[in-house]
């Protein structure tokens, strides 16, 4: 884990405002460290810039208090959701995932590019794209 630290992936607003503690269970860091340096570490050498990770680990009472999915990667640390910080880099951001030909479950462009979503289940590369 060069480039990412999993703070950053515990860190959420939602949590601190609803007193959730967002702890990782060691499984989690686990799959975490195995989803930043097999996808976003590779990722953010080759663009060279910050990436910064909106949402990763989630706990089910965190998972619940945003809406996410029941089966969401995000509970088991296996996802995370990225940003540049604008919509334009998000957009390139998603193509170089697949110009790299880096491994993935699910790359998501969130809200026409607002965030993307990737995710790395070991079990299960599907490589997904999706446009929600």
């Amino acid at each position: 884990m060069q480039y990412f630290t999993f703070t950053e992936f515990e860190r959420s607003a939602t949590a601190t405002r609803h007193a959730i503690d967002n702890t990782m269970p060691e499984a989690a860091r686990r799959n975490v460290a195995r989803l930043v340096d097999t996808v976003l570490d590779p990722l953010r050498r080759a663009w060279g810039r910050s990436i910064t990770v909106t949402s990763g680990y989630r706990c089910p009472e965190l998972n619940k208090a945003v809406g996410g999915s029941k089966n969401s990667h995000h509970l088991q640390g296996m996802a995370a959701d990225i940003t540049t910080g604008n919509r334009a880099d998000n957009r390139r951001l998603f193509q170089l995932v697949l110009d790299l030909g880096l491994p993935f479950s699910q790359l998501i462009d969130e809200n026409n590019f607002s965030w993307v979503h990737v995710s790395l289940d070991p079990a299960n590369v599907k490589k997904q794209v999706l446009r929600l």
